[in-house]
């Protein structure tokens, strides 16, 4: 059984266009893993914001910062203790 020159010349068409199919799914690959690493960064970047915007948020809100902003800002201060009045339902 011999195969025609025509055969022939489609089987290396195909194998060509394997070949090419492979280099170019390659290829994909491999710029997607390029573009996962550079969002993994991203990830990573904006986790070290968050938790530096939590660290401030914390400490623009600690109770003696509020306290002492609204003494001296407000001119707010403490009740004296007979001040106070409790109010029972």
């Amino acid at each position: 059984m011999k195969l025609s020159s025509v055969s022939v010349a489609l089987l290396i068409l195909l194998v060509l266009i394997s070949a090419f199919a492979v280099i170019y799914s390659q290829h994909q690959s491999r710029q997607l893993f390029v573009q996962l690493q550079t969002l993994q960064k991203q990830v990573d970047d904006l986790d070290i914001e968050w938790g530096r915007l939590q660290l401030e948020q914390s400490s623009w809100s600690s109770h003696g910062r509020i306290e002492k902003i609204a003494g001296t800002k407000l001119g707010m201060s403490l009740p004296q203790a007979d001040k106070v009045v409790f109010i029972k339902e």
